[in-house]
C-alpha cells in the first residue's frame, strides 16, 4: 500500500510543480484521491507524518531568537488574534445556525465556541513550507509570522492540558533544568563533524531530548523539539544542523499532507458544511492584517504576513478529535473540519505564491504609516558613498565581502534579512546592515543608492535573488549586477532577467579551487 502511496504522491506533486502551485497542494489532493478510491492511512505513515512535524518544529527553533517571542507585536498580536477570531466566528457560527444552515443546528453554545477556536489557528506547517519555497523565512514578515505561530502552539499547550484535565507529571518542573545541559549539547554539536552522525545528533536531539522527554513528563511532545531547537539557536552549527535535516524533514511531511487527505472520507454533508466553514476564512485575514497594521508594520508585511496565515490549521484536527473522543462534538465535525483545512491549503497556496503580485495592486490603494511613525525596521536606509552592494551575508556573501574589501577597501556594504546575523557581521568588523532585498519597500527606503556601481546578488534561493533582481531593474539602476545560481536553469533564468553575471556556484567551486592551487602551490607542470 505504501507503494501506491508514494506514486499518487509523486505523481500529484509533479503535477502541482509543473502547474506552478507549491507540490503539496498535490499532495492534498492525491490523500483525497487515495481516500475516495477506498485507500486508507496506515498506521506506518501516521508516524511518518508525526516525526515529519518534529522535525519541522525542531528546525524552526535552531532558527528562532527567543527575544522575538517577547516582542509586544508577537505575543500581544497573537493574543489579540486569537480571542477575536474565537469570539467573531463563535458569533457568526451562531448566526448560521439560527438560519438553520449544516449541521451547525445540531451544536450548543460551548460547541460552537470549541469550533471557532479549533478554526482560529493557522497551519505551522503550511506556512514554513510557502516561506521556505520562496526563500523568505528570514523576511520581516516570515519572523513575524512565524512568531505568532510559536505563541499559538503556545495557546495549544494550555488547551490541550485543561481540556484532558491531563496536568504534568510533576518530574516536569525538571524541564527547568534544560538550560543547565545547553553546554553540553554545544559541546557535543562542536565534535559531531559534518556527515551522518550530525544528522543523527539532530534527530536524536528532536525526537528523543526533546519530544521523548517533553511526552513523557506529561508535555506536548512537539513543543519539546521547537524548544531544544530554541536552545542550539545560538550555536555557530545551528543552520548546517538545519540544512542537514532539511531532506529528510521535507520527506517526512509529504507523508504529513498524504495523511490529511486520507484522514476522512469525504462525504457531502461534510463538503458543504466545510465551504461554509471556508466563508468564515476571510474574516480572519482581515483580523490579521488589522492587528499587524495596529503594530505599524507596512503594507507590504502586513499583507504577506496575514497571506502566509490565511488558513486552517491541522490542530483543528485534533481539536476535533480530542472533542469527539470526550463527547464534546459529533463524529461529522471531524470530516468537515479535515476538509476545510484541506481546502484552506488549496486556496492559501496560489495565494502565496502570487503574494508579491498582489502586494504590488494592493499598495496603491491601501494606506501607508508616514515614514517616521513606522515600525524601527522600517526607516529609511542610508547607503552613503558605497560603491559595492552585497545582498545576502550567508557563506558567499561574506566571503565575496572579504574578498571585495580587500581589492577595494571600505567601498563595501553588505545587506542581511537576519537581525541576529547582521550583529554578529558587525561584531567581526563587517559593514552591514538590516533589510530584506526582496521587499520591494526596502529599496524605496534606500537613499544614496545612486552611488552603487555594482550589486551582487548572494541570497541562497533563487526566487529571492530573481525577486530581488526584478526589484532593482524597477528602481532604474544603471550599474553593474551579478548573482549566484545553484541550477543552470536558475542561471538561464537569471540572465533572462538581465543580471550581467550569473555564476553556478558548484561549476565556480570548482574552477576556484583550481586558480587557488594554482596561485598558492605553484606546480611545477608545463602545459601541452
Amino acid at each position: 500500500m505504501e507503494l501506491i502511496f508514494i506514486i499518487a504522491a509523486f505523481l500529484a506533486g509533479f503535477i502541482a510543480l509543473r502547474c506552478k502551485l507549491p507540490p503539496l497542494v498535490g499532495f492534498l489532493v492525491a490523500g483525497f484521491a487515495l481516500n475516495s478510491a477506498g485507500y486508507q492511512s496506515t498506521e506506518v505513515l501516521s508516524v511518518l507524518a508525526d516525526l515529519g512535524v518534529t522535525l519541522l518544529l525542531f528546525s524552526i527553533g535552531l532558527k528562532l531568537d527567543v527575544k522575538t517571542l517577547l516582542a509586544k507585536e508577537i505575543w500581544g498580536g497573537a493574543t489579540l488574534h486569537n480571542l477575536l477570531t474565537t469570539g467573531l466566528f463563535t458569533l457568526a457560527l451562531l448566526a448560521l445556525k439560527q438560519l438553520g444552515l449544516g449541521m451547525l443546528s445540531e451544536l450548543d453554545m460551548v460547541q460552537l465556541g470549541l469550533l471557532a477556536f479549533a478554526l482560529s489557528f493557522s497551519s505551522t506547517v503550511f506556512a514554513i513550507k510557502a516561506l521556505q519555497e520562496k526563500g523568505e523565512l528570514n523576511s520581516t514578515y516570515g519572523t513575524l509570522a512565524i512568531g505568532v505561530l510559536v505563541m499559538q502552539d503556545i495557546f495549544a499547550v494550555i488547551f490541550l492540558t485543561v481540556s484532558t484535565g491531563k496536568v504534568p507529571e510533576i518530574t516536569a518542573l525538571a524541564l527547568f533544568a534544560l538550560p543547565l545541559l545547553r553546554p553540553s549539547l554545544f559541546k557535543i554539536l562542536d565534535k559531531a563533524g559534518h556527515g551522518e552522525m550530525l544528522v543523527l545528533y539532530g534527530i536524536f536531539l528532536a525526537l528523543v531530548a526533546g519530544a521523548g522527554l517533553f511526552e513523557a513528563v506529561g508535555m506536548k511532545a512537539d513543543l519539546g523539539a521547537l524548544i531544544l531547537g530554541m536552545m542550539l539557536a545560538a550555536h555557530p552549527k545551528a543552520s548546517e544542523l538545519s540544512k542537514s535535516l532539511f531532506n529528510l524533514k521535507e520527506l517526512l511531511l509529504v507523508c504529513f499532507f498524504l495523511n490529511i487527505g486520507l484522514s476522512e472520507e469525504p462525504t457531502l454533508d461534510g463538503f458543504l458544511m466545510a465551504i461554509l466553514l471556508l466563508l468564515l476564512l476571510p474574516i480572519k485575514g482581515i483580523l490579521y492584517y488589522i492587528i499587524f497594521n495596529l503594530f505599524r508594520y507596512r503594507v507590504r508585511t502586513s499583507l504577506l504576513g496575514t497571506l502566509t496565515l490565511f488558513n486552517y490549521s491541522e490542530f483543528g484536527l485534533i481539536v476535533g478529535g480530542l472533542a469527539y473522543s470526550l463527547g464534546m462534538l459529533p463524529g461529522n465535525f471531524l470530516v468537515a473540519i479535515a476538509i476545510a483545512v484541506s481546502l484552506s491549503f488549496l486556496i492559501a497556496a496560489p495565494l502565496n505564491s502570487i503574494g508579491h503580485r498582489l502586494y504590488k495592486d494592493a499598495s496603491k490603494w491601501l494606506k501607508e504609516f508616514e515614514p517616521d511613525k513606522l515600525n524601527s525596521s522600517d526607516k529609511l536606509i542610508d547607503l552613503g558613498n558605497k560603491k559595492i552592494m552585497i545582498l545576502g551575508m550567508g557563506r558567499i556573501g561574506s566571503g565575496a565581502y572579504d574578498e571585495l574589501v580587500a581589492r577595494y577597501g571600505e567601498q563595501v556594504i553588505g545587506i542581511e534579512t537576519r537581525e541576529d546575523s547582521v550583529q554578529l557581521h558587525r561584531a567581526a568588523g563587517r559593514n552591514v546592515i538590516h533589510g530584506d532585498a526582496t521587499d520591494p519597500d526596502f529599496w524605496a527606503r534606500v537613499i544614496s543608492r545612486h552611488n552603487t556601481e555594482l550589486i551582487l546578488l548572494a541570497m541562497p534561493h533563487s526566487q529571492a535573488n530573481s525577486f530581488a533582481l526584478e526589484q532593482i531593474r524597477e528602481g532604474h539602476y544603471q550599474g553593474k549586477i551579478a548573482a549566484i545560481a545553484k541550477y543552470s536553469d536558475d542561471e538561464a533564468l537569471l540572465s533572462e532577467l538581465g543580471v550581467d553575471a550569473a555564476f553556478n556556484i558548484y561549476n565556480e567551486a570548482g574552477s576556484g579551487f583550481a586558480r587557488h592551487v594554482c596561485e598558492h602551490l605553484s606546480p611545477d607542470i608545463k602545459p601541452l
